[in-house]
């Protein structure tokens, strides 16, 4: 099939991103008391961070804002930048379509995480547009996210191909009627290995 445009997710899909947030949670959760194992923090990747906090904080009946902690995290994070390379497997398919048809990153981040991934990997102009969590009401596994980036492209969503690293974020496109292509099938995230710092 043809398809009329490609849209990717960013962390773990065109960035191995996720060992530096995984640092950049467990350094925040650290002063609330705050468990984050490896296996949980994969199982939402996706996820916008203020839902993971929301989900953590309810788990260990914990008193405190979701988004504040979010805010912390992403503040943390971006001490990192330096450290996430890009998955050249990935965008290597970037590289190819460029110019050729439109192409879109819809991430579950914030956009100055997101932005300041794809600048410093350098291959922020490639894309037409830039969907985030904060330019949807429900974030991933929720379709919207795909289909707002299908929207501010023209394109029928089935008509496009998408990139994703985890089980939420291809169950998003996939609801927004796209193909989706799993990125794990051919590149396995540096895993922490239990390391936290």
């Amino acid at each position: 099939m043809n398809y009329a445009a490609i849209i990717f997710d960013c962390d773990g899909t065109l960035a191995n991103s996720m060992p530096a947030h995984y640092v950049a949670w467990v350094a925040t959760l650290k002063k609330y008391g705050i468990d984050f194992t490896e296996e949980l923090f994969y199982g939402t990747g996706g996820w916008p961070s203020w839902k993971v906090a929301e989900l953590l904080l309810e788990r260990d009946g914990v008193k405190a804002d979701p988004h504040a902690i979010a805010e912390e995290k992403e503040d943390e994070f971006e001490k990192h930048l330096e450290i996430i390379e890009p998955i050249e497997q990935t965008v290597s398919v970037v590289r190819d379509h460029f110019g050729k048809i439109p192409l879109a990153v819809a991430t579950g981040g914030i956009p100055r995480v997101c932005n300041g991934i794809l600048q410093n990997l350098e291959i922020h102009h490639y894309f037409d547009t830039i969907v985030t969590a904060l330019d949807v009401e429900h974030g991933k596994p929720a379709p919207d996210t795909y289909l707002e980036a299908a929207r501010r492209l023209g394109v029928d969503p089935t008509k496009c191909l998408a990139y994703e690293d985890t089980d939420p974020g291809l169950k998003s496109a996939r609801d927004a009627g796209m193909a989706a292509i799993d990125v794990r099938t051919y590149f396995d995230p540096q895993r922490m290995s239990g390391k936290t710092a």
